[in-house]
C-alpha cells in the first residue's frame, strides 16, 4: 500500500524559520499599506481593535464572535491581522450582492503555498486560483455533476441509504460512523464506480482519509510558515514532508485512475463514474493525465467531509426538534405509510422533509466561518469599496442569522421554508454550497445524498436525545472530525419488517 508521510515541521526547521519570521514582517506591512482603493471609496466599517496584532477572535467559537461584530457594526466589516486586512460579509442581500452578483470578481482564492502549491501542487480544485486551469477544472465537474448527470447516481444512492438504515439497526450508537461509511462508499462509486466492502476495512479509502486529514491540517492559517513567506517553498530542504505528501497523493490518485482505464481496456462492465467521464472525454476538455486523477481524488475529499456532517446535523435537529421530527414524521405517514419504503419519487410529496432539511443546514452551519475568496479587481459595494486583492469570506453562520430574511434566527423554524400554497419556497436560499462561481460542483449529488438519508431514517425511526450523553450540537462548527456525541434511535416500525423492505430495497421503489 501506499504511505502517506506524517506531515510535521522538524524542531530545527522551527527554529530555522522562526529566526525568518522576522525578515517577513516589513513585507507584510508594506503589502498592507500599499493596498489602496482606486475608487477613494473606504473599505467596510471595523470593530475596535485591540492593538497592533489587529482582532481577536475566540478560539473556541469564533463565527460567534464575527457574529457579534455583524449585529453591531453592519452587514459587512473589515477586520485586521497584524496588517492584512480581511473583509467578512455577513449578511444575506450583502452576499447576493457581492459573492453572487459580482461573483466574477470574487473568484479567486488567497495564496496557499503549503496546502495548494506544495502538498497539492496546484492541482486542488478548492485552492487553485482563478484562470485557465480553474475553468477547465470546473467545466469537467460541471458537466458530469449537472442535475441530470446526478440522477443517475440515484439507485446507488438509494443502495447505500438502504445499508445505513441496517447499520443503525446493528449499532444504533455510533450514527456519525454510519454516515461516514454511507458517504465514503456513495462518493468512491461516484468518483471511481468502485464498490468499498466497508470504508471502515479499505485500504484506499483509509489512505484517502488520511490525506483529508493532513489537507485540513496544512490549510489552517499558522501551521506553516511559507504561508507567510512563500521564498521558503524555493529552499531545498524546507518542506520536505509536504512534498513527499504530494508525492504520495499523486501515485494514490494515478492508481485510482489506471485501474478504471484498465476495465474499460478489457471491456469490463464499467457502470457510471467521474473517472469514467474524463478519460472519455480527455481530449475534449483539455486534462492532462495527472489533472484528472487529482480532480477525481479532491472529489473524494470534497465529497465525504461534507455529505459526512450535513446527514449528521440533520439527524441532531431531529433529536434536538422532537415536536418538528413529529411534523414530518406525520407528513411520512400520510404519504408513505409503513407498507413500504419511500424512495426518491416521494420527494415532491414532502415539502415538510424538505424544508426540515433547509432549516437544519441552516441552524447549523456546514462551514460556520466560511471559506476565503480573493478579488481580482475592484468590488463595489454601497459607499464602500473592497480592493483588488482583498481576502473576502461570506459568513454562513451570519448569514444564516440575518433577521431580515431569517426572523426569529435562533428559532428552529421549518415552515420558513414553505410558502402560502404549501409549497417550498423559491425565493429563498441558504449558501450550503458556497458562493458564485466557486459553488460546490458535487452540490446536486449531495444534496440527493442528504435527503434519501434523511428520509428513510425519519421513517425508519424516532432520533432521541441520550440523557446519559449530552449532544454538543455545535461541535462541527469548530473541528470537521469532532466527536459531538450519541442519539438514540428507535424503531416506529417493527424491525422485522423494516428488515423485509429493505431486503429488496431499491429495486421495490414504486
Amino acid at each position: 500500500m501506499l504511505q502517506l508521510p506524517d506531515l510535521r515541521v522538524s524542531d530545527n526547521t522551527q527554529l530555522v524559520l522562526g529566526a525568518a519570521a522576522c525578515l517577513g514582517v516589513v513585507g507584510v506591512v508594506a503589502r498592507a499599506y500599499l493596498s489602496k482603493s482606486d475608487s477613494g471609496l473606504p473599505f467596510p466599517p471595523s470593530p475596535p481593535t485591540q492593538g497592533l496584532l489587529g482582532h481577536s477572535l475566540s478560539r473556541r467559537n469564533p463565527f460567534l464572535t464575527v457574529g457579534e461584530w455583524m449585529d453591531e457594526h453592519g452587514p459587512v466589516i473589515t477586520i485586521r491581522s497584524v496588517t492584512r486586512k480581511v473583509v467578512i460579509v455577513g449578511r444575506y442581500n450583502a452576499a447576493v450582492d457581492i459573492m453572487e452578483k459580482q461573483g466574477g470578481s470574487v473568484a479567486d482564492r488567497p495564496r496557499f503555498v503549503a496546502a495548494g502549491e506544495i502538498l497539492s501542487g496546484g492541482l486542488s480544485t478548492l485552492l487553485t486560483p482563478a484562470g485557465d486551469r480553474l475553468r477547465r477544472m470546473r467545466r469537467v465537474l460541471h458537466a458530469h455533476l449537472q442535475p441530470k448527470a446526478a440522477e443517475e447516481y440515484q439507485p446507488i444512492l438509494m443502495l447505500h441509504a438502504r445499508n445505513t438504515i441496517l447499520d443503525i439497526l446493528e449499532d444504533p450508537y455510533n450514527f456519525q460512523n454510519h454516515a461516514s461509511t454511507f458517504a465514503a462508499a456513495i462518493t468512491m462509486k461516484v468518483a471511481y464506480g468502485k464498490t468499498t466492502p466497508t470504508s471502515a476495512t479499505d485500504p484506499e479509502v483509509i489512505q484517502l482519509r488520511k490525506h483529508l486529514r493532513v489537507f485540513r491540517e496544512a490549510v489552517l492559517p499558522g501551521t506553516y510558515l511559507v504561508d507567510m513567506m512563500p521564498w521558503l517553498k524555493y529552499l531545498p530542504w524546507y518542506g520536505r514532508e509536504l512534498r513527499q505528501g504530494f508525492e504520495g497523493n499523486r501515485q494514490l490518485y494515478i492508481y485510482q485512475l489506471n485501474r478504471v482505464k484498465q476495465q474499460m481496456q478489457s471491456n469490463a462492465d464499467v457502470g457510471p463514474s467521474f473517472v469514467k467521464y474524463v478519460l472519455e472525454s480527455a481530449e475534449a476538455h483539455g486534462m492532462t493525465e495527472v489533472e484528472m486523477a487529482f480532480l477525481a481524488g479532491g472529489f473524494f475529499a470534497a465529497g465525504t467531509d461534507t455529505t459526512t456532517l450535513a446527514i449528521c446535523t440533520v439527524l441532531m435537529a431531529a433529536a434536538c426538534f422532537p415536536e418538528e421530527q413529529a411534523k414530518v414524521q406525520a407528513e411520512l405517514d400520510a404519504v408513505v405509510g409503513s407498507h413500504r419504503a419511500p424512495t426518491f419519487a416521494d420527494e415532491q410529496s414532502l415539502p415538510r422533509l424538505q424544508a426540515f432539511i433547509s432549516e437544519a443546514l441552516r441552524w447549523r452551519p456546514l462551514v460556520a466561518n466560511g471559506l476565503p475568496h480573493r478579488t481580482t479587481k475592484e468590488v463595489i459595494w454601497g459607499n464602500y469599496c473592497i480592493p483588488a486583492g482583498t481576502t473576502v469570506i461570506g459568513h454562513h453562520w451570519s448569514i444564516s442569522r440575518d433577521p431580515d430574511v431569517f426572523p426569529e434566527p435562533d428559532v428552529f423554524k421549518p415552515e420558513r421554508w414553505i410558502n402560502d400554497q404549501g409549497h417550498i419556497r423559491d425565493d429563498l436560499k441558504f449558501f450550503v454550497f458556497g458562493f458564485g462561481r466557486r459553488v460546490c460542483p458535487g452540490q446536486h449529488v449531495a444534496t440527493r445524498s442528504v435527503f434519501i438519508t434523511s428520509l428513510l431514517n425519519l421513517w425508519a425511526f424516532k432520533v432521541n436525545l441520550n440523557p446519559m450523553k449530552p449532544l454538543d450540537d455545535m461541535a462541527f462548527m469548530r473541528a470537521r472530525d469532532a466527536q459531538p456525541g450519541t442519539i438514540q434511535f428507535k424503531t416506529r416500525i417493527p424491525e422485522t419488517e423494516i428488515r423485509r423492505m429493505m431486503q429488496h430495497y431499491p429495486e421495490g421503489e414504486p
